[in-house]
């Protein structure tokens, strides 16, 4: 055990370091790797900052092999490291280019996927649903189909949230958490080790990245944050009987929820492609409608701390869902009622907030009695102070 927390210890300590060496550099790399305001109505940074934390995490999740994976198992590791090449290379190929399409990501998380089947034997083999299982003990295709499908969603789930600093980061910090408390119960020592290294790796990238927005995960990082959770989700369920098929999706209900969401507003809506970004997501409704702090302020730090007050919102809410899912991690009614239960919480929440009809207990003001201006629901421009 003591083996297996120096993974994560080690992990850190290469993510921090590596990112202070990014940023060392960064007017080496600055002119490839800056997420500049381009004008996309998805950011909402006061400031050019390198995309490229993901190698960090990268360097730092596989750098411990030396620590921990050696012991719990290098084979599976190294297993690891191939799968996530394609997925890992084509996001940071996106964040220094720009010019690696949604066609072509998405192909990439499929050769992933297909790498972690083949080496790893991740493939969903049950659902805990007697006829559905003999399906997909009968039908490998579906077996198969099922996996391309969750372990591809997550994967480009997780990059849906990375939209605030600290939150993709610390959702999978707590994600992994879970995921950790389970294979710990099931006395899945290659998995447990999986998990802390994965923390460990994150929790070193959010030193730079939360509350300041020193440096972003990019494209890189948030899909390697997805094709690890996905991978140690499958492979969670397929080693470990005991483990319900729901508790891996319950722990990811919020950024799955937020992608198959997001889909349907998109296409029924909107009326547009499901790939063409915009800045409804419901990180971006409270970013404008619940923090109202400093808002019309236009200084850096001003920015930047709203910026990090909206992630703590989300992380509450990713907590509704995980929370239970690590009380009932055996049980598939009660994960099955805390999904819907999920589902209609944020539902509704993004409803009322995307109707202007947000709760008062949520809304943020700002501390100084300085009056701001604010959109009400019929678009008149209203003004409100700490004390409204």
């Amino acid at each position: 055990m003591v083996r297996i927390l120096e993974t994560g210890i080690a992990s850190c300590l290469v993510s921090v370091g590596a990112v202070w060496l990014l940023m060392l550099l960064k007017h080496v790399h600055g002119k490839y790797t800056y997420d500049d305001l381009d004008g996309r109505p998805q950011k909402f940074h006061s400031h050019a900052v390198p995309r490229i934390g993901g190698l960090a995490i990268f360097l730092g999740f596989f750098c411990s092999l030396g620590f921990g994976l050696w012991h719990a198992g290098i084979v599976g590791a190294i297993f690891l490291f191939i799968c996530s090449l394609p997925i890992f290379v084509g996001g940071m190929l996106e964040d220094i280019t720009k010019l690696i399409g949604p066609l072509t990501r998405l192909t990439l998380s499929f050769i992933t996927t297909g790498l972690g089947v083949y080496l790893l034997g991740s493939r969903a083999i049950r659902l805990n649903v007697p006829v559905l299982d003999e399906i997909l003990e009968v039908y490998p295709a579906v077996s198969l189909f099922l996996t391309f499908l969750a372990v591809s969603g997550v994967i480009n789930a997780i990059n849906i949230v990375d939209g605030y600093n600290g939150l993709c980061g610390m959702v999978s910090v707590m994600i992994f958490s879970a995921l950790a408390y389970v294979s710990h119960n099931v006395a899945d020592n290659f998995l447990l080790t999986l998990c802390l290294a994965a923390i460990g790796s994150t929790l070193g990238y959010l030193a730079w990245n939360y509350p300041k927005g020193l440096i972003f995960a990019g494209d890189g990082g948030a899909y390697f944050l997805g094709f690890l959770i996905a991978q140690i989700s499958v492979l969670l369920v397929a080693r470990n009987p005991d483990v319900s098929p729901l508790f891996p999706l319950l722990v990811v209900a919020y950024p799955v929820w937020e992608m198959i969401f997001s889909m349907y507003r998109r296409l029924f809506l909107k009326k547009t492609a499901m790939d063409s970004p915009d800045a409804m997501h419901l990180h971006h409704l409270i970013y404008r409608r619940l923090v109202r702090w400093k808002i019309g302020s236009t200084a850096p730090e001003d920015l930047i701390q709203r910026n990090s007050l909206t992630s703590p919102y989300l992380w509450v809410l990713a907590l509704i869902a995980i929370v239970p899912a690590v009380v009932f991690w055996r049980d598939d009614l009660a994960l099955a009622c805390c999904i819907a239960i999920f589902v209609i919480i944020y539902t509704w929440l993004y409803r009322r907030i995307a109707r202007f009809g947000s709760p008062g207990w949520l809304i943020l003001r700002s501390k100084d009695g300085i009056r701001h201006s604010f959109p009400d629901k019929n678009g008149t421009q209203r003004s409100f102070n700490r004390l409204q």
